[in-house]
């Protein structure tokens, strides 16, 4: 899709995120730029044939059992580890972040990859997309109307999810200076806390519309089974793409190009991870969010084109 040129210095760059934390007005034309595509996406729902798709696709989503058994079970995990000790002498802090954006993650990926799987493989089984394509409605618009419900899905989803977790870090930090009979912190100490995980929340739903993107072009021909596993196996290969590439340079050439194919073609998903910031206790600056912004746009764009190729010629009868 794109040339590992241009994200392989950016996984690098994952293990060592800067320092820089970002000027006051950087952070603004981020916080502008987020609240623009909002709009964007609201205004596509409701004036345009693919935003109707997209609608009916999130209220589907919304309303399954599997939506809100992940939401509420992922809700319980990070309370549990909210008062949970990790024994990680003082770094509880860093590890409730941690697996509590391990959590989001793997949650959300599931309730994306579910969604494509029964809004677009089972609808084309079922021939209920082409009583949806019989009117004016094409299919290019279709594919592109059920990724963006899944998206929309995948928002709500996580909202009331983030608003646990970031009260369960501003708990957490006031909860583990108490058991280890320290001063409470100050509220700006915990806010600074809350707010450094805030980048990688977005960085998070960044890597899963690159997976979800994925997903929506697997399911115009395959089933939820073959969906799911592909989705699991590209994930695990694409936190490992940036690796394989460097390991491959001290091996035979025939590794190195295979490496370099594989990362070429699959998403470079450890971008997206902020692991290393959260052990430093650093912000994610906003440039390295632009960057991300930009190759998730790339790379999505050029899934659903393909899922377009892919969904053109497929028989609905």
């Amino acid at each position: 899709m794109l040339s590992t040129q241009f994200w392989v210095p950016l996984v690098l760059a994952a293990d060592e995120l800067p320092v820089v934390r970002g000027t006051p007005n950087e952070w603004l034309a981020v916080v502008i730029v987020g609240v623009l595509l909002l709009v964007a996406l609201v205004t596509f729902s409701y004036t345009t044939k693919a935003g109707i798709i997209a609608r009916a696709t999130t209220k589907e989503a919304v309303r399954q059992p599997v939506f809100l058994l992940c939401m509420a079970i992922a809700i319980v995990i990070q309370l549990i580890n909210t008062v949970l000790p990790f024994f990680s002498l003082g770094e509880d802090v860093k590890m409730l972040k941690d697996c509590s954006l391990a959590t989001i993650l793997i949650s959300g990926l599931l309730i994306a990859v579910w969604t494509a799987s029964t809004s677009v493989a089972e609808e084309i089984e079922g021939k209920t997309a082409m009583t949806l394509l019989s009117k004016p409605i094409n299919r290019r618009q279709f594919v592109l109307g059920k990724y963006i419900g899944i998206l929309q899905a995948v928002l709500f989803y996580m909202a009331p999810i983030i608003v646990v977790f970031l009260a369960c870090v501003y708990y957490k930090v006031g909860y583990d200076a108490k058991e280890s009979s320290k001063e409470l912190p100050e509220s700006a100490v915990r806010m600074a806390e809350v707010v450094q995980v805030l980048p990688g929340l977005v960085l998070l739903f960044m890597e899963i519309a690159v997976l979800s993107a994925i997903s929506v072009a697997i399911s115009t021909r395959l089933p939820m089974v073959v969906n799911l596993t592909t989705c699991f196996s590209i994930f695990v290969i694409g936190h490992l793409a940036g690796l394989l590439v460097q390991v491959g340079k001290e091996r035979l050439e025939f590794v190195h190009f295979m490496a370099k194919l594989i990362a070429t073609a699959l998403p470079g998903l450890e971008i997206f991870n902020i692991s290393a910031a959260v052990a430093t206790g650093d912000i994610v600056p906003p440039i390295y969010l632009g960057y991300s912004a930009l190759y998730c746009g790339c790379y999505c764009t050029a899934v659903i084109l393909f899922a377009f190729i892919l969904f053109e010629d497929r028989d609905l009868a």
